[in-house]
């Protein structure tokens, strides 16, 4: 007399079908497939944007450092 009774789901099965009908339910989870594909491929563009702007080589400009570097001697100096 329980919820999970096999005669129960059957008869909820039945309803399901004839309510929605086979080309809706197909319908449906075919467009939840499309959404999990649509979500890994965002998910995996945003891992190679990230790789990219991690591996992006990083420039130093030499003549700035060098005249931060003086200044900072000649402060300490003075």
């Amino acid at each position: 007399m329980g919820a999970t009774s096999i005669w129960h789901w059957v008869i909820l099965l039945l309803i399901v079908v004839l309510l929605f009908g086979r080309g809706k339910i197909s319908e449906v989870m075919g467009d939840v497939a499309k959404g999990i594909k649509s979500f890994k491929k965002g998910m995996a563009d945003e891992e190679d944007t990230a790789k990219a702007k991690s591996d992006a080589p990083k420039t130093i400009d030499h003549a700035s450092t060098v005249s931060e570097k003086s200044e900072t001697q000649s402060t300490k100096v003075g």
